[in-house]
């Protein structure tokens, strides 16, 4: 019964989760500090907003990897599932 009861938790948290129409948004909220809000940076850092969805998850593959060195970035890379990743890099790619 007990392998019933969080089978079930597990499931309604993810469709809990794949309903939230702000989540890739949400997740996105952590990059606005180095690389502006959507995307838009204004100082040294990269802007994101508009890059290929393909170029934004391969980068931030190869920071959770370790194959592109960082001071932060693979600390924060890390701290996603590749569900998550995918969504955040869907976002940036589609602000203009």
């Amino acid at each position: 019964m007990r392998h019933k009861i969080c089978l079930l938790l597990l499931v309604c948290a993810a469709i809990a989760h794949a309903q939230d129409p702000n989540l890739a948004r949400n997740l996105a909220a952590t990059c606005a500090n180095c690389h502006g809000t959507n995307g838009k940076s204004i100082g040294d850092n990269k802007s994101l907003a508009g890059e290929p969805k393909e170029k934004i998850l391969r980068k931030l593959q190869e920071f959770r990897s370790g194959e592109k060195p960082s001071s932060i970035m693979q600390q924060i890379a890390n701290g996603y599932t590749d569900a998550q990743l995918e969504l955040i890099a869907s976002y940036f790619a589609e602000r203009k």
